[in-house]
């Protein structure tokens, strides 16, 4: 349940500092200079909502084990586009919790943030094996569908 909790609180969080800052949010995706400038705007508008329906699947516990298979294919996704910027020389915030965009040089921390994203793929991992987890809406749903009344 824990990872479950902790994976909802970091989509929830991200998605929201995204949402409320929707200019921040371009920048930021306009940084890793990953994306032609067309898509820019439409992976800005809908990332902050993903991220917080993936957040509150995790919350609740309803599909638990496809919100932690497109949780960790989020998490592989934000590696690569971070190993991406560092590999090109790019001094850019992750924009991971709002902000975004470039930074001075030696400013990045581009290694901290691999790191945090593999943590918390490793968690979306369990999750995908270990899916029922206690207090969550698939457990509820799975008793009574199994309750022989």
């Amino acid at each position: 349940m824990l990872a479950r909790l902790i994976l909802a609180a970091v989509f929830l969080v991200s998605g929201a500092i995204k949402a409320w800052d929707a200019r921040e949010t371009i920048v930021a995706v306009r940084a890793y200079q990953l994306l032609p400038e067309s898509l820019v705007g439409t992976v800005a508008a809908v990332l902050p909502y993903f991220e917080i329906a993936l957040g509150l699947l995790l919350l609740i516990g309803l599909a638990t084990r496809l919100a932690a298979v497109l949780a960790a294919v989020v998490m592989v996704i934000f590696v690569a586009a971070v190993i991406s910027a560092a590999a090109r020389g790019l001094s850019i915030d992750c924009g991971c919790f709002g902000g975004g965009g470039e930074v001075a040089a030696g400013q990045t921390a581009y290694t901290a943030e691999i790191l945090r994203d593999l943590a918390l793929f490793l968690l979306a991992g369990y999750l995908v094996i270990r899916p029922d987890t206690p207090l969550s809406v698939d457990r509820f749903v799975h008793r009574r569908a199994a309750d022989p009344a």
